[in-house]
């Protein structure tokens, strides 16, 4: 089976993402064209908010634990990624641990991720200035929708789309059709800023584990059957592996936003 591609940002949450393989590039665009069709004015520099020459990132990858940034850092963009949190239970994290360390025996560097989402969006750059919009934007077209289910049981091997990092996740086996009705209402945000939509044929799933690098050869074939069987026989994992989803979350550099569902 060949690995997934994800598209993650600089951080290890916005980075984890997979789905399919379109570049990033919203950093590189001109401003958004308002519903007018005219071009928004741009902000002038030193708005606040605005990172200090100073408090620019240090893309030292020994730094993030092997990570590289998707993108480079620029002054006044802000990394922003839109997508579903999950509070893991105690059973959750004892099937995390029973699946990472089958995985180490393959690969001895996977670890097993510290937060859990499933994500409606790539990560995007957005501009300081465009944050306060974006958010109006989405809570405004996010507005209508329902808690609902879904059930993510399979597991899959993803990599990013350079290929830096390779991921342990869960792929949704039921629940398409209410996460592809979000996505389109997200990606109607985002063309509204000019910035890349989601990918055309998503893998929705939930991370559990990574390693840097891109070492999917040796987590796939006898390794991702072994996980699959830890999955299928672990006790209530049914019951388990059907999430609510409560809330949609946008997270922009520090910035956390949170749309409930009805």
């Amino acid at each position: 089976m060949r690995a997934g591609l994800v598209g993650y940002s600089s951080s290890e949450e916005d980075e984890e993402e997979e789905g399919g393989g379109k570049s990033q590039g919203g950093g590189a665009r001109g401003p958004p064209v308002a519903s007018s069709g005219r071009p928004r004015l741009p902000a002038p520099v030193g708005l606040p908010g605005d990172p200090d020459p100073e408090e620019a990132v240090s893309d030292d990858s020994a730094r993030h634990g092997g990570r590289v940034r998707g993108f480079p850092h620029e002054r006044g963009n802000w990394a922003t990624h839109v997508y579903l949190p999950y509070v893991a239970q105690e059973e959750f994290l004892e099937l995390l641990e029973l699946l990472v360390s089958r995985a180490r025996t393959y690969v001895p560097s996977v670890a097993a991720m510290e937060e859990f989402h499933l994500s409606l969006s790539q990560c995007v750059v957005l501009r300081y200035h465009w944050i306060d919009p974006f958010v109006r934007s989405l809570r405004e077209r996010l507005a209508g929708f329902h808690r609902f289910f879904c059930v993510a049981d399979q597991v899959k091997v993803y990599t990013n789309q350079n290929k830096t990092r390779t991921f342990i996740g869960l792929e949704v086996s039921a629940g398409h059709f209410q996460l592809l009705e979000l996505v389109s209402e997200v990606d109607r945000v985002l063309e509204e800023f000019d910035l890349p939509t989601f990918y055309k044929d998503p893998s929705f799933h939930i991370s559990l584990a990574w390693c840097v690098g891109d070492l999917s050869g040796k987590l796939e074939g006898q390794c991702l059957r072994e996980l699959q069987d830890i999955v299928d026989e672990f006790e209530d994992s049914a019951l388990l592996l059907r999430f609510q989803w409560e809330q949609i979350r946008c997270k922009s550099g520090n910035k956390y936003f949170s749309f409930p569902l009805r």
